[in-house]
């Protein structure tokens, strides 16, 4: 019995990797395609490297010392019952590890200020502006310098860098979009800053990176990025050929439930800083946080986007369409 249990041992701990490696499913978290994951991407390998340096060793002498040292007949392994001290192994297995963990804080604290999510990108084009409403179970985008909305997707151009404003309707949620960076929270009461971009031409997931609720599974979303003149050809589509999201249409997305992809051609005046706003207890604003940004800053140019539909004027005319 105890050979069939060490022969079976190395199977389950395949099997095991296999099941957890979603049987060779594409990693898409180490397949960036932006300049925030790439970053992430980095800081992932340099800390393996680094923990694997530590960890690798101490698994390969564990099996060694168990096979060397074990009780069998005739063993020639050394036997010293009055060993107790070597200060050679002692300088070794303590000042490794502190040297990998001082190098290790380095890279994270230098990573950590350079990925900050509120950093504006370097670029030489001006970034879109969306606005992110995490809401049970659904995600809700407003386009404010465009005046559309979407819900559960995301059109961006390549190689223009998108400030994402995220807030919640209600319990917190976790806003990702894996190939282009990592997750930040969406809170109620509170307009926190995401700075992202798509550096190639794709279709890539998003979705709620908590566990809240029912319908969790179904939080997802995609984000298509294209051409510049695309990106404009498909603003000018919505604008013409959506219908407008109205207030009760908005009530109608926040009662809990999952939602297919839908598009409207404008929003109700104010919606984001009233989403943002919902829940003040006559304190004179919302409650802030590290990262976040009042939530009247776009609120204006919403404002001016859906009053400017509502007159009936040429959104072309007010809106800058073509970041």
């Amino acid at each position: 019995m105890r050979p069939f249990i060490r022969m079976l041992t190395p199977v389950l701990f395949v099997l095991m990797a296999l099941t957890l490696s979603g049987c060779g499913e594409q990693f898409i978290v180490l397949d960036p395609k932006g300049p925030i994951g790439e970053s992430q991407k980095d800081l992932i390998y340099i800390s393996t490297i680094l923990c694997a340096i530590v960890i690798v060793p101490v698994l390969i002498l564990t099996a060694v010392i168990v096979w060397r040292y074990r009780d069998k007949p005739g063993s020639k392994a050394s036997y010293k019952p009055n060993w107790e001290h070597s200060t050679k192994l002692e300088i070794t297995w303590w000042g490794i590890p502190i040297v990998i963990i001082l190098i290790l804080a380095i890279v994270t604290v230098r990573y950590t200020h350079m990925l900050e999510p509120s950093k504006a990108l370097a670029s030489d084009k001006k970034p879109i502006t969306i606005q992110v409403t995490s809401m049970d179970w659904k995600w809700l985008f407003k386009y404010p310098e465009e005046g559309i909305a979407t819900v559960n997707y995301i059109k961006i151009p390549e190689d223009v860098p998108v400030k994402f404003q995220l807030t919640s309707d209600t319990a917190m949620n976790s806003f990702w979009i894996p190939q282009l960076g990592g997750q930040l929270y969406s809170m109620s009461g509170m307009a926190m800053t995401l700075h992202l971009q798509a550096d190639e031409q794709g279709s890539y997931f998003g979705s709620g990176a908590n566990f809240n609720g029912r319908d969790f599974a179904q939080m997802t979303f995609t984000v298509d990025a294209t051409s510049e003149e695309e990106y404009k050809s498909w603003i000018e589509e919505v604008k013409s050929t959506s219908p407008a999201l109205t207030m009760e249409g908005y009530e109608k997305l926040t009662e809990p439930g999952s939602s297919e992809v839908m598009l409207f051609s404008s929003f109700p005046v104010g919606l984001f800083e009233k989403i943002v706003t919902q829940y003040i207890n006559g304190d004179g604003g919302a409650h802030q946080q590290h990262g976040s940004e009042p939530a009247s800053e776009d609120a204006d140019t919403a404002d001016s986007a859906a009053a400017n539909d509502e007159s009936g004027t040429d959104n072309n005319a007010h809106h800058h369409g073509g970041h």
